[in-house]
């Protein structure tokens, strides 16, 4: 592995890159902060990617875009005198020595939760009026669901055991069942959304993550899917052609894969 003055090295030639291409390049002069925002978003996911296929030499590329972001983030927060990277790092340091009065202070703790719940009191004490202020209003709802119970659980707001989850599951599998008869959409969709939201809950008391886990159910089915896909195109007929039977055959040959 590198040295610390390797990695700095490394850090300074990437800012050197950055001036040259703000300087130079007709498209890096040409971005905003948000015109950059999408491309950010999409490196995230992209990130995301790699991390579930558990693919390090694509993590490190991906990392790499991600870096080369906030670096351009900064270097338009300079042009405009607002803040430059070393405010960004500084920023971030100060915040995590606040947050960690167990590490740089005199405060005690016993376990990993107990270090939770003091980050969400000290975010309260920093002027933020709810917890939940924390969670982005734009992330994609599964994760926000997720985010919204890890927030309340910091200030104790959970329950005890996991069967108590379990049951809450069972209960609003119930009441969206007994909308279902009743055939009104608005109330199903509702009772639906109960259903998602308290399966998360339980996921989370289990230790899955459930974004991770729908994630890889999906990549799951687009392989045996791309299978069948596949087979079908070996024989020369159309999927729209075959019969469900027909389909289950390859189907399970793939789930056998």
């Amino acid at each position: 592995m590198n040295t610390r003055q390797q990695q700095l090295q490394a850090f300074n030639r990437l800012l050197d890159i950055m001036d040259d291409l703000r300087a130079k390049c007709p498209w890096d002069m040409k971005q905003t902060m948000e015109s950059l925002r999408h491309l950010t978003i999409e490196e995230t996911y992209e990130l995301g990617d790699a991390i579930l296929d558990n693919d390090l030499q694509e993590i490190k590329k991906e990392l790499g875009d991600i870096l080369l972001h906030i670096v351009f983030y900064a270097k338009i927060g300079s042009e405009t005198g607002d803040f430059d990277i070393a405010d960004v790092a500084n920023t971030i340091c100060d915040k995590l020595i606040h947050r960690h009065p167990h590490i740089y202070g005199d405060v005690k703790v016993e376990n990993e939760e107990q270090v939770k719940q003091n980050w969400e009191k000290l975010k309260l004490k920093e002027g933020k009026k709810s917890v939940l202020e924390g969670v982005p209003k734009s992330l994609p709802a599964l994760v926000k669901a997720s985010r919204i119970q890890d927030k309340a659980k910091g200030v104790g707001f959970d329950w005890d055991e996991p069967h108590q989850v379990w049951d809450k599951v069972q209960e609003e599998l119930a009441e969206f069942q007994d909308e279902v008869k009743g055939g009104n959409t608005e109330k199903i969709e509702a009772e639906f959304g109960d259903v998602l939201f308290s399966m998360i809950n339980y996921a989370r008391f289990l230790n899955i993550n459930p974004e991770d886990a729908l994630e890889r159910t999906n990549k799951k089915f687009i392989k045996r899917f791309q299978y069948l896909e596949g087979k079908a195109a070996e024989l020369g007929k159309p999927l729209a052609d075959m019969t469900l039977a027909e389909m289950d055959v390859f189907w399970n040959e793939a789930k056998k894969l």
